[in-house]
């Protein structure tokens, strides 16, 4: 079955407005032009669960967290705690959010639903080791069950999504 029909066995995301899942999959295609996987709404070792995580191959990992609105990142002030869980962290919005209200020591992308651009770099804090090896089990993890999930839809696996 081609890659695209198995995207069609996709449950839909309720979890977003139509605008943050536009702008995660302009990032999704931004990263993996420069050579990230990326995984969506990835439960992190400390119970938090991330809107983009990236990992390339050199075992780099950026989390990205969406932001439709202003109103959606004054709202939300746990993106704090990715940190801990990635090499870069950054913000992806649209062109109507204005990117002063994003703090300075994250990096900033802006995205629509066909592509996206890295306004501001991340400044780089690399993973410790251990939480490095717990990061890459949990994408992997999470990743093959959701891979299981649509060659098996009548399986155990719905829970993961």
């Amino acid at each position: 079955m081609p890659a695209n029909a198995l995207v069609s066995l996709l449950p839909p995301d309720r979890r977003q407005s139509e605008t943050a899942l536009c702008v995660a999959r302009g990032t999704a295609r931004l990263l993996h032009q420069f050579g990230f996987s990326c995984v969506s709404e990835l439960a992190l070792p400390s119970g938090r669960r991330a809107d983009i995580v990236a990992l390339n191959g050199a075992g780099e990992f950026w989390i990205v967290e969406v932001k439709s609105s202003v109103a959606d990142f004054r709202a939300d002030q746990k993106w704090m705690d990715y940190r801990l869980h990635c090499d870069r962290l950054f913000f992806a919005t649209t062109i109507e959010v204005p990117c002063e209200i994003f703090p300075k020591d994250t990096g900033l992308i802006v995205a629509d639903a066909f592509g996206a651009r890295i306004m501001c770099e991340a400044p780089e804090h690399r993973l410790h080791a251990s939480t490095r090896k717990s990061m890459m089990l949990a994408f992997a993890r999470c990743a093959a069950s959701r891979l299981q999930a649509l060659a098996d839809p009548a399986g155990p696996f719905a829970a993961e999504f």
